[in-house]
């Protein structure tokens, strides 16, 4: 709500994401990635770079619905797998 927008990201960036946000942790990691179709989204997807040159990420303007996640992976530290 205080930023207007959800923070997402593409399959390639999760490692890079997963890293800056919660670093490296040993043992089991309790992080899971919720795969979102988003033309299940009744509000838009807009690709924003952070600062002008930045890799651009997706932003979803509004409330997830549940029944726009497709699927949930577990972080395994590099990849998700599927649940």
């Amino acid at each position: 709500q205080e930023e207007g927008f959800i923070h997402c990201s593409l399959r390639h960036q999760l490692p890079g994401v997963a890293a800056l946000l919660y670093g490296s942790r040993p043992g089991p990691d309790e992080l899971v990635v919720l795969v979102v179709d988003a033309e299940r989204l009744a509000v838009p997807v807009r690709y924003e770079a952070g600062g002008p040159g930045g890799e651009e990420f997706p932003h979803i303007y509004g409330p997830i619905p549940v029944s726009a996640v497709v699927d949930v992976e577990v972080w395994t530290g590099g990849e998700a797998a599927s649940s």
